[in-house]
């Protein structure tokens, strides 16, 4: 199965700096195959078999100790395999952009808040860009005119937001076509 890992928190503003040849060296250290990384903000792109009956969760604690062990942080990750992306992929409209006009956002959520009652603990104003729910992820869309005024900039600093990871929409379906070639050779 391909899995995308996505790490929370790491080299953004200096902080919790990790360098990606070597996490891709720990994900393979910690027997996930076919490992790749994109970008520097953390999102690995594997393969692992076999299947495990809790996969996401399990494989989740199998890295997050595999990180903590080889660069002493404690980072959280979330995983989703190629499925989910699909239906995250799926629910993304495709004329959403992160550009100069929009800022266009997956928010992929940890099991503890992965539902729909989600959405009435965002800071966010009503009629003020688009926000759609789909199992694992929120998908969040704003013209940069309206940006300030959504409430999102709230979003930061509540307790809703230390439980998931942000990646914008390009990056997201970047990865997923990532996940699509790696799928092709496994």
């Amino acid at each position: 199965m391909i899995y995308v890992a996505l790490l929370r928190g790491i080299n953004v503003g200096g902080n919790n700096k990790i360098n990606m040849k070597q996490l891709k060296e720990t994900f393979e250290q910690a027997g996930m195959q076919q490992v790749l990384t994109y970008i520097n903000s953390g999102n690995i792109i594997f393969a692992y078999e076999p299947e495990l009956e809790n996969a996401n969760t399990e494989l989740a604690h199998i890295l997050q100790e595999a990180i903590a062990e080889d660069f002493g942080l404690q980072i959280r990750v979330v995983v989703r395999n190629i499925h989910e992306m699909h239906t995250v992929i799926t629910a993304l409209p495709e004329e959403w952009t992160n550009d100069d006009q929009a800022k266009s956002d997956v928010m992929f959520l940890w099991d503890e808040v992965n539902d729909v009652s989600i959405l009435d603990k965002l800071p966010l104003k009503p009629g003020i860009g688009t926000l759609i729910y789909v199992s694992g992820a929120l998908l969040y869309s704003v013209s940069r005119e309206d940006a300030t005024k959504s409430g999102m900039n709230k979003l930061a600093g509540s307790s809703v937001y230390k439980q998931m990871t942000v990646r914008n929409v390009n990056t997201t379906r970047q990865i997923y076509t990532l996940m699509l070639a790696a799928s092709e050779k496994s």
